[in-house]
């Protein structure tokens, strides 16, 4: 593929895969088993977690350094990753949300149904992953040669991947609060269409202002480590065999880590 083909086809993947796991309704008569539900979470986490060090922070700071920051080049790096966590924070209390399991709303109190509130939560969190994919995608149109777009690709399949079974978790108990298989199917795939429009904003932004590179991956890297710290992981370990969490932690890190470094 050429570079621009490799963009869009990364770009679609993200979205496709969210839609793909969206429709395991289709296939599930029940929710999603509890075991089962931790092991899609730290599996996401661990994708994510992975996705920040190796695709967004270490290129970050390289290019830091690159740019004449020397010793200094981990500046951009830490105030961007601390401003992509308080941008989560920011929209957390702002955007009225319901988190899965949870009985308590969040955000603004403003009089909205659940499902509504169920989406906005789970929406909420799907923008780091896309400004992620597409900081990468414009830190590579950036530097022009085919192994960056090779690198960017990485991180976008990696990012697809998790938001297969995150697709799925998505629907799966959306089913039960709205009684139809067709409603949670466009729920959960509504859900991940944010991400290419945030991936097409973040192309933009770092393509357009390179001087901002580093501090926009930077950014992307701590609004994922928040999600991960917020949700991901306390409900990857909730109750009994938190184990499996932990393992799927574990199995999306070192998954992420090798495309990351087989695509570099």
């Amino acid at each position: 593929m050429t570079n621009i083909q490799i963009l869009f086809f990364g770009i679609a993947f993200i979205f496709f895969m969210t839609t793909a796991g969206s429709a395991l309704i289709f296939f599930f008569k029940k929710p999603i088993s509890g075991k089962l539900n931790k092991i899609f979470l730290g599996f996401a986490a661990g994708v994510m977690i992975a996705a920040s060090v190796w695709s967004l922070l270490i290129p970050a700071i390289a290019e830091s350094a690159a740019n004449g920051w020397g010793h200094w080049a981990f500046v951009p790096s830490a105030l961007g990753f601390v401003g992509g966590g308080l941008f989560l924070l920011l929209i957390d209390v702002i955007v009225p949300h319901l988190h899965p399991g949870s009985k308590e709303s969040e955000g603004l109190p403003v009089e909205l149904k659940k499902t509504t509130k169920l989406f906005l939560a789970i929406t909420i969190h799907n923008i780091p992953e896309g400004l992620a994919v597409g900081f990468a995608f414009g830190a590579a149109l950036a530097i022009g040669t085919h192994s960056a777009f090779l690198g960017a690709l990485g991180l976008a399949l990696g990012i697809g991947i998790q938001n297969f079974p995150e697709g799925a978790a998505v629907s799966l108990p959306m089913k039960a609060e709205t009684k139809s298989n067709w409603k949670a199917f466009w729920i959960g795939t509504g859900s991940g269409a944010v991400e290419p429009v945030a991936a097409a904003i973040g192309v933009i932004l770092a393509y357009q202002i390179v001087a901002l590179m580093p501090w926009l991956l930077a950014f992307a890297a701590g609004a994922m480590i928040y999600v991960v710290v917020e949700e991901l992981i306390p409900e990857a370990r909730l109750g009994e065999h938190s184990n499996l969490g932990t393992w799927g932690v574990m199995v999306g890190f070192v998954l992420m880590m090798i495309l990351d470094v087989a695509l570099s």
